[in-house]
């Protein structure tokens, strides 16, 4: 058993570093939990990005601050890898304090069986990315922290992907000669297999990092005008194009926006979502596929002795939709 899990987030890993290999661009969607990860993976996605943001806010309800701790992390990202079939990146935050801690937060990543972490350069206590008040560390620290991260993940599975992350970019003192002088550094001096280049604001910037930074680059747009399409990444020269949090802010307010339609109008609020639903032309995200449910009967059947079996053709559960009848036709 334990060979069979080595060997899957072995394979992974060797997937995720296909996709930095290839020429072209791979788009990474992001959100937080194991379900998130296999929508994404039945959509066609072939990878998947864990967001300490969206942990921190869907599980804990607190901003990302780096409140939540290496043991929260290992603990949900060792089911995010169980539950889906294609490579996961996670967001490690800073590792958890000094090139020591790195050390220890990059080998229990890798036992969780994801493909790849990233950690950022920033001064802990990490702010969110997406707000003011970023402060980054000295270069030869970061530098310092991704040999660690590098050294320890080698001595477990050398497959396994560090990303750094640069967030000078909107931090205190930045500028872009530094982002790419920071970028080159992880790649040449620290060993990353990837640079995660935050916050970029113009195209020629995105351009220029892709072709200085000697290795591949995973961006994320920080501009005021409309960020570039997933072509326009591609042929500024981005590996990654990540979406870190899509899977997540589209369930928060499609939840924000049905729960206040029903608490206005009630139940024909519900009968109208459904509706929505099924004229969709991905139709209702299949629930019962996503968690696994046929697996139950499958190990009932298999292992049960015949007086333990469940009835399921004289009994049934509850609603799980509100759709009328008309709307199941």
């Amino acid at each position: 058993m334990a060979d069979a899990f080595v060997d899957a987030a072995h394979a992974k890993r060797l997937k995720f570093r296909e996709l930095l290999r290839r020429p072209g661009v791979t788009v990474m969607p992001g959100g937080f939990s194991p379900l998130y990860a296999r929508l994404a993976q039945m959509a066609g996605f072939e990878c998947f990005f864990l967001a300490g943001s969206q942990l921190s806010a869907f599980l804990y309800g607190v901003p990302d601050n780096g409140i939540f701790g290496l043991r929260d992390l290992v603990d949900h990202a060792r089911h995010m890898a169980a539950r889906s079939d294609i490579p996961i990146l996670i967001d490690a935050d800073t590792g958890f304090g000094n090139a020591v801690n790195v050390w220890y937060t990059v080998q229990e990543c890798v036992r969780a069986g994801v493909a790849a972490l990233q950690i950022e350069d920033q001064e802990a206590p990490k702010k969110s990315a997406t707000v003011a008040g970023r402060r980054c560390i000295p270069i030869d620290e970061a530098v310092g922290k991704i040999k660690a991260a590098v050294a320890a993940r080698n001595e477990l599975d050398p497959a396994f992907a560090i990303c750094a992350r640069c967030d000078i970019l909107g931090a205190e003192g930045s500028n872009f000669r530094e982002a790419v002088e920071r970028g080159t550094a992880y790649i040449k001096d620290g060993g990353a297999d990837l640079v995660w280049l935050n916050s970029v604001e113009t195209r020629d910037d995105v351009r220029n990092a892709c072709r200085d930074i000697p290795g591949p680059v995973l961006a994320i747009w920080g501009g005021q005008d409309a960020a570039p399409t997933i072509e326009e990444y591609g042929a500024l020269g981005v590996k990654i194009a990540l979406y870190p949090v899509i899977a997540a802010t589209a369930g928060l307010q499609a939840s924000w926006q049905v729960l206040n339609d029903f608490r206005e109008r009630g139940t024909a609020a519900l009968q109208e979502w459904d509706a929505a639903n099924k004229r969709s032309k991905w139709g209702r995200a299949d629930f019962g596929a996503l968690v696994g449910q046929g697996d139950i009967r499958k190990i009932e059947e298999q292992f049960l002795p015949e007086s333990k079996k469940r009835d399921y053709d004289s009994t049934w559960g509850h609603k799980t939709t509100f759709a009328t009848d008309d709307d199941k036709k």
